[in-house]
């Protein structure tokens, strides 16, 4: 864990007015002090006052997970029988303006305001989310990992190695997931698998439908490892010879994909990457059928800032990491997207993911 987080967290929050930051679940949290809570009704809270030592509030039975450094914060665990929300108030002294994180149980928030009559509460994510979002080098090494161990597995499915015709894209989506723990993913976040008419649903669930010659399979999937950084990585292949129009449509997404990512480089505003992929989608007749932003920032979370989409005008900054991912998607047809994973830098971008962007055709 990097000390200077937590300095650098208190420093946004002397720039924004922030008197005390509340982190529970969540990225934010294992983030600044390398503790993931579990998802529980009772409450786990990092309490980091602009001065003064941070202070994890855990309950007992989950203080035994804790790698405490005294060095980074104190520890206070509650009993079952104590208010854990008064608590975390009891420690906040009197503060005019909270951030709490942004995937903070409401229930909490709720609770913490009968506490806190008279606070300004605003979003942690305008304190940590700026600070996540700029890798440094370990991190960016911990994601090119990541995305080399999700190009494994694309590069078998593009071999014909993971058998598809026959199969339902639930069973082929099952494999996917055993690749990438065998691979070294600690878990899998998500595993697409659509064939077909299915391919033109962009957050398709693998189902039943059994995949057949002359379909396309997209395939979305992405994990975390040990390390807590995550992959992302969509690829299509078909089985059989493609339709003409197909063809056509995967030509014009695999040239946008293309210049989005020539585009990604440090200063250019978040906006413009998603505009230059649209533009192209859209002189070739594709607009109406390219259908969400180009891209989300990945790291802890697989979607966290910066989010590249028509109205983010924030320029890049150089250690930013985020995917690249048109789409078009012709109801009742077919559909297609093209995922890296990419690095803005001062002189350019770097894409994390090296697996083939070409139409791989597959006999069966």
């Amino acid at each position: 864990m990097e000390p200077n987080r937590l300095v650098r967290a208190r420093n946004r929050m002397s720039e924004l007015g922030v008197d005390v930051c509340l982190l529970s679940v969540g990225a934010d949290l294992p983030y600044l002090i390398g503790y993931e809570a579990m998802p529980l009704e009772r409450l786990t809270m990092l309490v980091v006052p602009r001065e003064g030592d941070p202070t994890l509030v855990v309950p007992r039975l989950e203080a035994s997970r804790v790698e405490h450094d005294p060095g980074l914060f104190r520890l206070v665990a509650w009993e079952e029988t104590e208010d854990p929300v008064a608590l975390v108030a009891g420690l906040m002294g009197s503060p005019d303006v909270v951030a709490i994180g942004d995937h903070t149980w409401a229930r909490f928030l709720i609770e913490l305001q009968a506490h806190l009559p008279g606070v300004r509460w605003r979003k942690a994510g305008g304190v940590i989310a700026a600070l996540r979002a700029v890798k440094s080098l370990p991190e960016i090494k911990a994601l090119a990992r990541a995305s080399a161990a999700a190009d494994r597995v694309a590069g078998a499915l593009q071999a014909g190695e993971i058998p598809l015709v026959g199969r339902t894209e639930a069973e082929v989506s099952a494999e996917i997931g055993r690749r990438l723990i065998a691979e070294g993913h600690r878990k899998v976040n998500f595993a697409i698998v659509a064939a077909g008419p299915n391919a033109a649903s962009p957050h398709h669930e693998a189902g039943e439908r059994v995949i057949e010659h002359g379909q396309v399979v997209l395939c979305d999937f992405g994990g975390t490892m040990p390390d807590g950084y995550c992959s992302d990585i969509t690829r299509c292949v078909h089985v059989g010879d493609p339709p003409a129009d197909f063809v056509d449509l995967y030509a014009v997404l695999q040239a946008a994909q293309a210049v989005a990512v020539g585009a990604a480089t440090a200063g250019t505003a978040a906006s413009e990457v998603d505009a230059v992929a649209r533009r192209l989608i859209a002189d070739a007749g594709y607009g109406e059928w390219f259908i969400h932003r180009i891209g989300h920032g990945i790291g802890l979370d697989a979607h966290e800032d910066p989010y590249l989409v028509e109205g983010n005008d924030e320029p890049l900054l150089a250690g930013q990491v985020f995917s690249i991912e048109p789409g078009i998607y012709v109801p009742g047809r077919f559909g297609a997207r093209i995922e890296d994973i990419v690095v803005a830098t001062q002189d350019g971008s770097r894409s994390l993911n090296a697996v083939s962007h070409d139409l791989v055709v597959l006999e069966g």
